[in-house]
């Protein structure tokens, strides 16, 4: 190792220490020497505490300055720590478009331990103004970082996204690829959200079948696990319009059936004939 970089560190060492007993113009001073030495590891790394000492004495320009003089070393550790230090301060003053050029800096660096962050707070910056695609794309990006706790996050915001759009098939196939990341976090939520997008998917496919099926006991099979299964999302209403399809379907066997299938429970048959009382559910089943 080189006389300078031994003596270096030991300065930016003392720095630190210097930063933690409360010296903060110490630190700056002896940061701000190693900024100017000019050699661009040592700069880095330098450039980078002066930016975190600066904004702990209150010279957010001062930090701002240094951060973005780290950064344009390129250097793939305290480049990336810069940019993060600059996203995160735009962030907390409210300067979103700076926050977000910030963060994908972050992303230009390149350096793997910081992208799944970036990709997160993309997504989260994308969706505050109301930019579904870049929200997904972002939300994508970090999911492909293979980063069990990013990815676990944004596979479960991608998957109720796609759910609320009705893109079940979409959700399922997220949630599945966040199941395969090793040690994957809160992989319980993940299959939760699975089991809803099988849900819906099912939903779709016995509605289908409801109009589509070409027997009385298929139509009547579908109309019964379609209204008894749209509850489960959340979905009375339909439920309600499912079974009152089914009862006054055009083909006596098809009504007879679904009559005696919506018969095997006789209070919902009951709350159910007093809630088309008091409403007109429709003619067709809705998913």
């Amino acid at each position: 190792m080189a006389a300078h970089e031994v003596q270096s560190g030991r300065l930016i060492e003392d720095a630190r220490r210097r930063a933690e007993s409360g010296d903060l113009d110490g630190a700056a001073e002896i940061f701000a020497g190693l900024v100017a030495d000019g050699r661009e590891q040592d700069r880095a790394q330098a450039a980078v505490g002066l930016a975190v000492v600066l904004e702990e004495r209150g010279d957010v320009a001062g930090a701002r300055a240094a951060a973005r003089t780290a950064l344009a070393t390129g250097h793939p550790e305290y480049a990336a720590q810069a940019a993060c230090h600059l996203a995160r301060g735009f962030e907390r003053d409210g300067l979103a478009d700076q926050a977000r050029a910030a963060w994908q800096a972050v992303i230009g660096v390149g350096t793997p331990a910081y992208l799944p962050a970036a990709h997160m707070a993309l997504a989260r910056l994308a969706a505050e103004r109301g930019d579904d695609a870049e929200a997904e794309s972002a939300l994508r990006a970090a999911l492909a970082t293979g980063d069990p706790n990013a990815g676990s996050r944004a596979a479960q915001h991608l998957a109720e996204y796609l759910l609320a759009g009705g893109a079940p098939g979409e959700a399922a196939d997220v949630l599945l690829a966040a199941l395969d990341l090793p040690e994957i976090a809160d992989a319980g939520r993940l299959r939760v959200l699975l089991g809803m997008a099988h849900l819906d998917m099912a939903c779709a496919e016995l509605a289908i079948a409801v109009e589509t099926a070409g027997d009385a006991d298929s139509v009547a099979l579908a109309v019964e696990l379609l209204a008894r299964t749209l509850p489960l999302r959340g979905r009375d209403e339909d439920a309600d319009v499912a079974w009152a399809y089914g009862l006054d379907h055009p083909d006596p066997s098809v009504a007879e059936q679904v009559a005696l299938r919506l018969g095997r429970d006789p209070a919902a048959a009951e709350e159910l004939a007093h809630r088309l009382d008091r409403d007109d559910p429709g003619n067709a089943p809705g998913v």
